[in-house]
């Protein structure tokens, strides 16, 4: 109930801004007590409040108001015993609790549950947080109870968020200060229609506490001891559901199956290129009701739907996990669905040196297709 009123009174500007020149002015105080260390482990709250972005022309009308909420976050760093620990600075992992108000009755507020690491720069001063995770948004639409809101065709959201702050640990005991930007993105990765999905630009203001005190890192693997440098090959299968923009119409499954190559060049990442064949029944049944919705186009119901890409990609490694970034191009493609390049992002986990699972986002630049779940191999 606590947070609940404080969120409703962040709802007038002039009360937004008197608390934050309040919460300002208390971590200035506790600045000039500056003492400068690093706990491997701790707590931290941040208030946020901005304003939408318009990505889109169509969402224009949700553009209302200013979101506003906050990140409960748990902070442990890196032991330091892998040598991805020292080249990355020595990184914290941790899980993170985000509530955000709309202040807009059509799209309501969210919850969600996330993990994230936190990178550091400029002796540890600058900090920032990738995170990723599942949201539930209290009023998504509803054909006849909320037809106004496009964002969220779904009450369950895959949602990242994005936070660079400047960090200041234990300037007063084991209270410290952290102040900076955050980007937070709420989608369902086109699950379920419609879904043009929002992004919050904000400024957050927050306070960390100190769990233990810092603590010294163990030594690091040797460098032979975890690079593989030859050329390696694997084969990827991708599924799960979709649907087309057309509001109202089924959700469909799809298979991608892949064949890749690929190759290490440091610790830190290994390129791939790769082939892939796309069934994606949505675009079936697109293609059957473009064909009948629009006869003027001339589209034949019956135009293969299946498509087959070429793609190249990096990962960024932390030791079994990795963060995977491709762009694709459709080699075969008879009907044009958002164009010919294709993009793709996610986050990979290696079960052993050959099993790997991944969840991914496919997108045609910023619009969505589908959320990925896969399996692989390396041959």
């Amino acid at each position: 109930m606590i947070l609940r009123s404080y969120l409703i009174s962040f709802t007038t500007p002039y009360i937004m801004i008197k608390h934050i020149l309040q919460y300002a002015f208390l971590c200035l105080f506790f600045l000039s007590n500056a003492q400068k260390e690093n706990p491997s482990s701790f707590i931290d709250v941040n208030m946020y409040s901005g304003n939408i972005a318009r990505h889109n022309d169509n969402i224009a009308h949700l553009i209302q108001g200013h979101p506003n909420g906050f990140i409960i976050g748990w902070n442990k760093r890196v032991s330091g015993g892998k040598i991805w620990h020292s080249q990355y600075n020595y990184p914290e992992f941790g899980a993170s609790f985000v509530a955000q108000n709309f202040n807009n009755s059509t799209l309501g507020s969210s919850y969600g549950v996330y993990g994230h690491y936190n990178f550091y720069f400029l002796k540890r001063c600058l900090m920032l947080r990738i995170a990723q995770g599942v949201s539930y948004a209290t009023n998504p639409y509803d054909k006849f109870k909320n037809p106004k809101n496009i964002a969220f065709g779904s009450d369950l959201l895959s949602g990242t968020y994005l936070m660079l702050n400047y960090v200041r640990p234990q300037v007063f005991g084991p209270v410290g200060v952290q102040a900076g930007a955050t980007l937070l993105h709420l989608s369902n990765a086109n699950i379920k229609a419609p879904n043009t999905s929002i992004n919050s630009v904000t400024f957050n203001l927050g306070l960390t506490a100190a769990l233990d005190d810092n603590i010294k890192t163990k030594g690091i693997e040797t460098f032979e001891e975890v690079i593989n440098k030859k050329i390696r090959f694997g084969l990827i299968f991708r599924t799960g559901i979709n649907q087309s923009d057309v509001v109202g119409t089924p959700q469909f499954p799809f298979y991608i199956f892949s064949a890749f190559a690929e190759k290490r060049l440091n610790p830190k990442s290994l390129i791939m290129i790769g082939s892939e064949y796309f069934n994606s029944k949505f675009l079936k049944e697109y293609i059957y009701y473009q064909s009948v919705a629009y006869p003027e186009n001339n589209i034949d119901h019956d135009l293969d739907y299946k498509r087959i890409g070429v793609y190249v990609g990096h990962e960024l490694l932390f030791g079994r996990f990795s963060v995977q970034t491709q762009l694709g191009y459709y080699v075969y493609s008879p009907f044009d669905f958002e164009g010919r390049v294709y993009n793709r992002i996610g986050m990979k986990h290696y079960l052993s040196s050959k099993w790997f699972v991944s969840a991914t986002l496919k997108s045609h630049a910023a619009k969505a297709e589908a959320l990925e779940f896969s399996f692989g191999i390396r041959l």
